[in-house]
């Protein structure tokens, strides 16, 4: 794996990357994907699943609802183990696919790409004229189209952060920092120019420094990888030598089917030139492929001269294979997976845990009823305030409240304390099995045993 930063120059200094856009089958159905994510994306804040929203991930109330479930703090280790699936998925792909992820799914590619990029080319024209403009004085074309470009990247970067907003504080409250008088929302209002100005730096100046410098995916790339992994790379057994295509070439002196043509490295958005083999910097976006096959139909040569290969496939011809590496990664998903789905599905939006309190013992009530006392902790994991009360299955058991839970407010949380009396002719053991009921109206929600302390009666 070849190591070094194409976007900086020798002498320390920024080197900016002007890639063509050649349109091939791959930036076809990168495209495709690239139009679902923007649509799910702008769209995402504004779907209902249930009556929740597809994703919001409010940090500030701790509230989260993911496809329509609610999540509140006491599910985070549901978010762990969300985070363990996540992060071991990355690894699989990786393993099998290399950095894959970078140039067809991730946010920033998709948005640079397909966004700002073709508002560039839309504005300035090709890399070739961009180029030529940067270079050039300062007229009033270039002063115009610089305006405008800039201006149009502003109005995008701030439609993404009205979008980004609503993911974490909601639709319903963007709509009224949108709507309401300026000073009810300061924070909001501030918030929204902040994201503003970070998106727009991000996708004007920073760029393919985000994926090259910034994200550690790539030195992860480095560590994963191996000689079964699919990546982009370019088949040197085939291509080398390469040199300029002849009409009256040597048979003596045959050369590669790369004819040096130099566009692979012209269309990489990260400057790069795949012929010297996997390098951190390669986001797998495929456009090097698109633009080689092209010039190899031209030629008359086969494509594919740059594709998707291992090293194995390059070198001693092995076919593509499901590794014993892939299975165990593979095994491990599919378990975290089940726990995590058993985990998300079976969960209830009420919780109770019953104690009876420590220290003490039975109480001799009036009409031959003994009582223990019990602490409750009642947590609320449901969008909306319920008024709950606690019962017993058994009619003869009667639950007298020290301290009434009450209303219990979405995502909160209440203490209650309270007697458990029960008529001492039931009573034939030392402990009891008690089982108790957690009710919101006349819906029950969660059934409770605990362990009742009294005398023994013959």
């Amino acid at each position: 794996m070849m190591n070094g930063l194409t976007a900086v120059k020798e002498s320390g200094e920024r080197k900016w990357i002007y890639p063509l856009i050649r349109k091939g089958i791959y930036y076809k159905w990168r495209s495709v994907i690239s139009y679902v994510y923007l649509i799910v994306f702008f769209a995402g804040p504004f779907i209902r699943i249930g009556g929740q929203p597809l994703l919001l991930l409010n940090f500030m109330e701790r509230h989260f609802v993911i496809l329509g479930q609610v999540f509140w703090p006491q599910d985070i280790f549901l978010f762990m183990l969300a985070s363990l699936v996540f992060l071991v998925c990355i690894v699989l792909f990786t393993i099998a696919f290399g950095r894959i992820f970078c140039g067809w799914i991730c946010p920033q590619t998709i948005f640079m790409e397909m966004v700002f990029r073709k508002i560039e080319e839309w504005i300035e024209g090709d890399a070739h004229r961009r180029k030529k403009l940067d270079a050039g004085p300062w007229t009033k074309t270039k002063i115009a189209k610089k305006t405008a470009k800039h201006v149009a990247f502003i109005l995008v970067s701030f439609l993404i952060a009205n979008t980004f907003l609503a993911y974490l504080i909601g639709s319903e409250n963007l709509l009224k920092i949108v709507t309401e008088p300026v000073s009810a929302h300061a924070v909001g209002f501030g918030s929204i120019w902040v994201f503003t100005i970070v998106f727009y730096l991000v996708y004007s100046r920073v760029r393919e420094i985000v994926c090259t410098v910034i994200c550690p995916y790539g030195r992860l790339q480095s560590v994963l990888i191996d000689e079964h992994t699919l990546v982009v790379a370019y088949n040197d057994v085939r291509g080398e030598p390469r040199g300029k295509l002849q009409s009256n070439a040597d048979p003596l002196n045959l050369k590669g089917d790369c004819v040096d043509c130099g566009l692979c490295v012209a269309v990489c958005p990260t400057g790069i030139d795949i012929r010297k083999g996997t390098q951190l910097e390669c986001v797998n976006c495929t456009a090097c492929i698109d633009v080689c096959d092209e010039v190899m139909g031209k030629i008359g040569k086969p494509k594919s001269l740059i594709g998707f290969y291992s090293e194995n496939m390059i070198r001693i011809k092995e076919k593509p294979s499901f590794t014993l590496r892939m299975k165990g990664y593979a095994t491990v998903i599919t378990i975290m997976l089940g726990v995590l789905c058993y985990f998300i599905f079976s969960r209830g939006d009420m919780d109770m845990t019953v104690m009876r309190s420590a220290g003490t013992l039975y109480q001799e009530q009036p009409g031959g009823y003994i009582s223990n006392i019990y602490n409750a902790e009642i947590i609320n994991k449901s969008n909306e305030n319920r008024v709950i009360t606690i019962r017993s299955d058994d009619p003869a058991v009667k639950v007298k409240y020290i301290q009434a839970p009450g209303q219990v407010m979405k995502g909160g949380m209440v203490k209650t304390m309270f007697f458990v009396e029960i008529p001492a002719a039931h009573l034939h053991m030392a402990k009891t099995d008690v089982k108790l009921q957690l009710y919101t109206g006349k819906q029950l929600k969660q059934t409770i045993s605990t362990t009742f302390v009294g005398p023994v009666n013959d």
